[in-house]
């Protein structure tokens, strides 16, 4: 049996431990922002946090998820605010096709948790495991630069 938490709810599982996390999300707890890609952890839809770190639940077997804490996008906003990466997207008009940016998004507050204030090389670096087929990658680092500005 392997005991951990979803965003801040306590859940156990006893079922195959090779099963990804990403399928005990969206299937069984219902939490469908995060989505699936490639399921080889290349492409970054399926971001989540893990203790507060980026990782990609896909590749995550559940057998290793003991003691830790899962965040999905569907928990990052606070008292029905939108956190400020989820804030600085819809400014900077993120946002074209869609699939990806749950995904974008967790990984940018990942690297906002990190690193405050982060640089263009910092923003290519971290965000470069995350793939947007629609090219929008000139929108995604200025809105993490907006969003710098209000977690700073």
């Amino acid at each position: 049996m392997v005991h951990f938490k979803v965003n801040g709810h306590a859940q156990t599982f006893d079922g195959d431990p090779e099963m990804p996390l990403l399928w005990y999300l969206r299937d069984i707890l219902g939490l469908t922002g995060t989505k699936f890609g490639c399921g080889m952890a290349l492409c970054g839809a399926c971001t989540v946090l893990q203790n507060g770190k980026a990782i990609r639940s896909c590749s995550k077997q559940m057998s290793t998820v003991e003691g830790l804490e899962i965040t999905t996008i569907e928990a990052i906003s606070s008292n029905g605010r939108p956190h400020a990466v989820q804030k600085a997207w819809a400014e900077v008009n993120v946002p074209q096709c869609g699939y990806c940016q749950p995904g974008q998004i967790m990984q940018a507050v990942s690297l906002l948790s990190s690193k405050p204030k982060p640089n263009d090389d910092d923003i290519d670096s971290v965000m470069s495991g995350n793939i947007c087929r629609c090219g929008t990658y000139q929108r995604i680092r200025a809105a993490i630069k907006e969003a710098a500005k209000e977690t700073a």
